[in-house]
């Protein structure tokens, strides 16, 4: 079937109303640097070492700033760890930021292992990197230089999505408008779980797999891929693993099959139904990994090594599978393996169901 390979940092869910869409936020990449804004208007402007022979970098750099009229930015900084051999990185030598050759101080070392900048470390490291400043990290496990192309294009975009351009506090274009022109923080959206039955998952009989099988079909458009529901003159395109039912509660049930396998990836299809099997059934996601406890997983690898994500999740709220986050762990540069950074596009306040 063309089109089976999924470019899985690209979120590959499509949502069918009238399950309910959220809308994402921005990602924006050029060169060696990108930037990730989610729903609330928090953005993060992520710039990479200069790639080395293999395509990898040494080390990453993470601007943070939430949206609002005068909100600090903060910075951090990871180190390439694919290839070292010792995990404790407490016993590493300081990190220190080097400024156009000029020392600018040692680095503070989070509870995590990582490094973060002061706030005027910060601000010498914007004022250079927009322009043509060199900026090196020095010590730690390894070093390296943090590159500058594209990253003046991601300080822009950053301003954009926030409504920053024109004022004081801009990263990029700073002039004379107030401060209180800048975007205020959009609150993320509340959802309240709601506890499912206990999982009983049974796979549809014969009977029920003719009656479902167009209508789950119909369901798929060009955005979506499920080999197992192809017609039968395709069968070398399906899956042979069935369709499954597990019940939400008195109401509702999750129907689920495995729709697509590629490389180093596959993707099951869930879809909401009555329980008695006669409405239409609603497509949550055609690129899910796992199903528990009212929750719907995604977890798609950029490339085999599994050092670039992109994740995803659905939560049960009684009635519809609300998307409850979205997000992808940078660019595939060899950094770390499960990815360098956390650049949620979505996020949601899910509130846990009463026990």
């Amino acid at each position: 079937m063309q089109n089976k390979y999924k470019v899985a940092l690209m979120l590959l869910s499509t949502l069918s109303a009238p399950v309910i869409a959220e809308k994402s936020g921005v990602s924006f990449t050029h060169k060696d640097w990108e930037v990730v804004c989610d729903n609330t208007l928090t953005c993060r402007a992520a710039g990479y070492g200069q790639e080395n022979e293999t395509g990898g970098s040494d080390g990453s750099v993470l601007l943070t700033r939430e949206a609002g009229p005068g909100t600090a930015i903060s910075a951090d900084v990871v180190l390439a760890d694919i290839e070292d051999d010792d995990d404790d990185d407490s016993s590493s030598p300081p990190l220190s930021l080097w400024i156009n050759n000029q020392s600018a101080g040692n680095l503070s070392m989070t509870s995590e292992g990582d490094w973060r900048l002061s706030g005027s470390q910060t601000q010498a490291l914007i004022d250079a990197i927009k322009g043509s400043g060199r900026v090196e990290f020095k010590g730690g496990t390894r070093s390296f230089v943090l590159s500058g192309d594209g990253a003046y294009a991601a300080m822009l975009k950053m301003d954009d999505v926030q409504g920053r351009i024109g004022t004081h506090g801009a990263l990029s274009k700073k002039g004379d408008k107030a401060e209180s022109s800048v975007l205020a923080a959009i609150p993320a959206p509340v959802i309240q779980a709601v506890k499912v039955d206990k999982e009983q998952i049974r796979p549809l009989t014969a009977p029920e797999l003719a009656a479902l099988e167009p209508k789950l079909r119909a369901t798929l458009n060009q955005d979506n891929v499920c080999d197992r529901l192809q017609p039968s003159e395709d069968h070398d395109e399906r899956s042979d693993e069935g369709i499954t039912i597990t019940p939400l509660d008195d109401k509702h049930a999750l129907l689920s099959t495995l729709c697509w396998r590629a490389a180093y990836n596959e993707g099951y299809g869930y879809w909401v139904i009555d329980n008695a099997l006669q409405e239409n059934p609603l497509l949550v996601t055609d690129s899910g990994t796992d199903y528990s406890d009212g929750t719907i997983s995604m977890g798609q690898k950029g490339r085999g090594l599994g050092d670039c994500w992109a994740t995803a999740s659905w939560v049960w709220d009684g009635q519809h599978f609300r998307k409850s986050s979205e997000s992808s762990t940078g660019m595939c540069r060899y950094i770390r393996l499960g990815g360098t950074w956390d650049l949620p596009t979505f996020v949601a306040d899910v509130i846990k169901p009463a026990q």
